[in-house]
């Protein structure tokens, strides 16, 4: 297994955003457990009998930032955005990209006073921003699972900050949204977490909501989840519209919406790493 590969499976698998979500990686490389809990329940332990101590728990990120690597105009923040944004392999083997697949480069959502979605301009402090849309086919019985990744390169972290700070502040404002013609979002809750906080330590600064989706293509609601964090001056967001047939859980034979939710934030977040980090 190559380094970058490791270190994602490390973080997938240790990722717990805003307290809302715990899961371990899809790949079938990780049951669930912990590596502590596999060794508790196996009754390993060292040779004098004693169990062995656990994980030091991380102090600090796992990233040291390179100044000149930073994206400094629209075109360096463009290649990032593109190389970091996840597509259908994020998320995982079901998934395949919807039509259009990238958002239009001048595509800017908006809340409005209505808590109706809609577009607007995109603010100075952002250099660039992608979102990339995916789905699971409707097939056997099952709906259209509708998935995006999106990232966004602001011209500072501060700018980064502030972005996060107005996502937590929109669903205090909003619990219940429109996201378009049929769509809705009700009954929102949001959560924050800096680093070291509520198991968050993948990312300077997480978040997470969860509420209730409704759409015009089925009855009744389905799991409605965003799931956002920040690196310097980049933030990472996973959305997921449930739809009849899946779970939020992993079982046996399906991977849980959440499961690829984290999974995709969290192969975007190192990512952002491998782009802006000191290389040795």
């Amino acid at each position: 297994m190559a380094y970058g590969d490791r270190r994602l499976l490390r973080a997938c698998c240790a990722v717990l955003v805003g307290g809302l979500i715990a899961t371990g990686c899809a790949d079938g490389r990780d049951d669930g457990a912990k590596p502590d809990d596999r060794a508790s329940t196996s009754g390993a332990s060292t040779p004098g009998g004693t169990a062995p101590a656990p994980a030091p728990t991380p102090t600090a990120l796992d990233f040291t930032p390179d100044p000149k690597r930073a994206p400094k105009n629209a075109a360096d923040a463009r290649r990032l955005a593109l190389a970091v944004v996840a597509g259908p392999d994020a998320w995982g083997p079901d998934y395949v990209k919807r039509t259009p697949h990238l958002s239009d480069p001048d595509y800017w959502p908006v809340l409005g006073e209505g808590c109706s979605w809609g577009s607007g301009t995109r603010p100075s402090t952002v250099l660039h921003s992608v979102t990339a849309y995916s789905e699971v086919p409707a097939v056997d019985g099952r709906g259209t699972l509708r998935v995006a990744a999106t990232v966004t390169v602001h011209r500072t972290e501060e700018d980064a900050d502030w972005e996060m700070a107005g996502t937590l502040e929109e669903t205090l404002r909003c619990p219940n949204q429109r996201l378009r013609d049929g769509e809705r979002i009700e009954g929102l809750i949001s959560l924050g977490n800096p680093f070291g906080l509520g198991g968050n330590y993948t990312a300077a600064d997480s978040l997470s909501e969860r509420g209730d989706y409704y759409s015009d293509e089925f009855r009744g609601k389905q799991s409605y989840g965003w799931y956002q964090s920040r690196i310097g001056q980049v933030t990472v967001a996973t959305v997921s519209k449930g739809a009849p047939g899946y779970s939020e859980e992993t079982t046996d034979t399906t991977i849980g919406t959440v499961t690829a939710q984290v999974q995709a934030l969290v192969t975007m977040l190192e990512r952002v790493k491998d782009e802006l980090e000191v290389r040795s």
